[in-house]
């Protein structure tokens, strides 16, 4: 090994004062790099999600482009589409920053871990703000026809197997429930309907992609008048293609045992049992969800999470509008978000302005 000549220590020794002198601009924001990642200000990368759910897309397009427009470097939420069931984990282990598609309660199955032991512990991660609060409604529906001839109203009246019978389509003697994709939160509830409640031992549900379920199975057999049983939600494109009240209806059904949460719905549009509708599902609240360390060190972003309200009928129409399209291109939803924020632009820059501010 060639020993070191004083020349050339002392250079090594002045090319690493040069380097820690970069590497303090760096961190300070104050070079040409611009601001790094968790300066508290704005600044920094941010791997960004989006749900399975189409009807999510818009929203995660919008914050995406907020997030853009406070300084981040935003990863395409649509490079990494995710169901809750994996998005969760990886949002805990930092794989992933945020996405825009949380649903409460009936998420928080994802907040807690369970170890071996049986202990729960919570996962670092948050949901935060309010980006629609108490509109998320779901549940379970019937085509109008068939309400109609039955007086089906609850989905306690499919606890007689003769009245579930209208609804079998394999010739199983069950009910076929069309309704979540595996990894979704509400296929994990429909199980657990099926399980405990008393009209689930005459009901089985029908996993599969669910636009598929809903254009290839429910709608034809509704054009038709024939019978058919399955799950939405909204803001949902199935509710402007196959119209409560018009096509199909809203029934209601118990909660779960242990559900606290309120179940009941004024005024529902196409609702059987008439008002108020209590679905047996817990009205839910969208909103943003991210890691906990990620919060901490970005303040602007979680005061901008803190503030983002997007009105339920503008997702609902942008909704409307992905359902009319054979293929709605990300282009698209992105396009749609850009037309939304340009809309709403003082509203826009009012939530921008409070996120510097933090």
């Amino acid at each position: 090994m060639r020993s070191l000549t004083p020349k050339k220590v002392a250079g090594i020794a002045v090319l690493t004062l040069l380097l820690a002198s970069c590497s303090s601009l760096a961190e300070d924001g104050d070079g040409d790099g611009g601001p790094a990642a968790g300066d508290g200000v704005t600044g920094g990368k941010i791997t960004m999600a989006r749900a399975t759910w189409d009807t999510g897309w818009f929203q995660a397009a919008i914050y995406a482009q907020l997030l853009d427009e406070l300084g981040y470097d935003v990863s395409d939420p649509a490079e990494l589409t995710r169901d809750a069931n994996t998005f969760y984990p990886a949002l805990a282990q930092e794989e992933v920053d945020l996405w825009a598609n949380g649903w409460f309660p009936l998420h928080d199955i994802y907040l807690d871990r369970e170890l071996f032991s049986g202990q729960l512990i919570s996962e670092p991660i948050e949901p935060v703000g309010f980006q629609v609060a108490a509109g998320a409604v779901q549940g379970y529906l019937i085509d109008k026809a068939t309400a109609d001839a039955t007086g089906i109203t609850s989905m306690s009246d499919l606890a007689d197997a003769s009245v579930a019978a209208a609804f079998d389509m394999d010739g199983d003697g069950r009910a076929d429930l069309y309704g979540c994709n595996e990894g979704w939160g509400c296929n994990v509830v429909i199980d657990e309907h099926i399980d405990e409640l008393d009209w689930g031992r005459n009901v089985e549900q029908v996993v599969g992609e669910y636009n598929d379920l809903i254009n290839d199975v429910v709608r034809p057999r509704v054009a038709a008048g024939e019978s058919v049983l399955f799950y939405t939600w909204t803001p949902n494109w199935t509710i402007d293609v196959l119209v409560p009240g018009t096509d199909v209806v809203w029934l209601e059904s118990p909660a779960l045992p242990d559900e606290e949460a309120d179940t009941a719905v004024p005024a529902l549009a196409g609702c059987a049992a008439g008002d108020p509708c209590r679905l047996g599902w817990p009205v839910n609240d969208i909103r943003s969800v991210a890691n906990t360390e990620f919060l901490e060190e970005n303040p602007a972003v979680r005061r901008l999470l803190e503030v983002v309200a997007i009105p339920l009928n503008d997702i609902a129409d942008q909704n409307a509008k992905m359902a009319q399209e054979v293929e709605y291109s990300d282009a698209m939803v992105r396009a749609d978000a850009a037309e939304w924020i340009a809309a709403n632009r003082t509203l826009v820059d009012g939530w921008l302005d409070t996120a510097r501010d933090n």
